[in-house]
């Protein structure tokens, strides 16, 4: 039976991520990836925003590989030729109520080291997006946006020029531990396949918590029972009424129904946060949901139409009555399962991360694992 140094299961922008640092310096770097090409699921069908890093508790992963990843994800597209565009956003308070919550975000990213961020007042706001009616809002300049296929491709590239090879088609539905690694069986383009690993990288997305039970994990009592929260996405025709991010102060499981522009400047509405048993990505939220939400801080958008565009499925760690949940990425070495590396819950904002991640991953590997 073949014997590999390192298996990463999943190839989405984490995975491919992760196999293009590991693989700097690491030979037999195998990653297993059950759809046709890499990133078809969570990584494909978000917002491609690059986040500054005001949403998440000091201290935690979320804040600490957002800021990083943000900052590192900027300069790989610079240098490589990666579409992006810096356009800053408005985290935007509508009643005065909000302006506590505005408040709390501010003191996160001052923690978390985002720099360059501001109050604007309604005179401020309008300089800047004249048709924005709000109280106050946070101005976060380093927040952008990201075609997702190109940084991914690049990352999938570079692996392959280090000498990861790329099992597509290829669905892991077993692991066992052994004396000196883990068995991993599944299938390939429809036939079975058993391959040895000394290390395995868990990078399955909305199905890690399955692969983490599949070595032998207890996830419920682990706490990494992932919970399927739905977001869709529409489209607005016209003119586009803004030309930087939009979002409203975050409620609930999302950051709340927001205005995103796409690199060719037209707009998007979303994604909204439901949770859900199943994954579709089927829009099944309504067109008059989405319009009086963004209606609260755009009214000109009540005059506007906007068509279904897409949706996608976060693999969250919070659940519905759940506070923040942190990132789970760590060595389960101390839980009887020595090289075995768990990413789970890896959700927004995983796609601004992921250059962190793969930083921060090759690190644990390099000094708790590598032998």
């Amino acid at each position: 039976m073949e014997t590999l140094n390192i298996a990463v299961i999943g190839a989405g922008v984490v995975g491919l991520a992760i196999a293009a640092k590991i693989s700097e310096g690491n030979k037999d770097v195998y990653v297993f990836e059950k759809n046709k090409k890499f990133g078809q699921e969570t990584s494909s069908h978000n917002s491609g925003v690059l986040h500054s890093g005001i949403h998440y508790p000091k201290n935690s992963l979320k804040a600490i590989l957002c800021v990083k990843g943000n900052q590192k994800t900027y300069e790989i597209c610079e240098k490589h030729g990666i579409p992006y565009k810096k356009l800053g956003k408005l985290t935007v308070a509508i009643e005065e109520d909000e302006i506590e919550e505005l408040e709390k975000l501010m003191r996160m990213g001052q923690d978390n080291g985002v720099e360059g961020a501001k109050y604007l007042d309604r005179e401020e706001v309008k300089k800047l997006e004249p048709n924005v009616n709000v109280e106050k809002a946070l101005y976060t300049p380093s927040t952008g946006i990201v075609e997702p296929d190109e940084l991914m491709n690049h990352f999938y590239q570079k692996a392959r020029r280090n000498g990861a090879v790329f099992a597509m088609e290829t669905e892991v539905t077993s692991i066992r531990k052994t004396t000196d690694g883990y068995e991993i069986g599944g299938t390939s383009v429809g036939e079975k396949f058993s391959v040895t690993a000394k290390t395995i990288i868990n990078c399955a997305g909305l199905y890690a918590d399955k692969v983490a039970e599949m070595v032998g994990l207890d996830v419920d009592k682990l706490g990494y029972r992932l919970h399927l929260c739905k977001g869709d996405y529409f489209r607005l025709l016209g003119k586009p009424p803004v030309k930087m991010l939009v979002y409203p102060v975050p409620k609930g499981a999302g950051l709340g129904i927001h205005l995103t522009p796409d690199l060719d400047g037209s707009i998007r509405l979303g994604p909204n946060a439901y949770y859900v048993n199943k994954i579709t990505y089927e829009v099944e939220s309504s067109e008059k949901e989405f319009l009086e939400d963004v209606a609260r801080f755009l009214p000109s958008v009540r005059d506007s139409r906007i068509q279904a565009d897409s949706s996608g499925i976060r693999p969250k760690l919070q659940g519905p009555n759940d506070n923040f949940k942190d990132f789970a990425i760590r060595h389960e070495h101390d839980r009887g399962f020595f090289g075995f590396i768990n990413l789970i819950g890896i959700e927004s904002p995983g796609l601004t991360a992921a250059p962190a991640i793969a930083e921060y991953v090759s690190e644990l590997y390099e000094n708790e694992v590598k032998r």
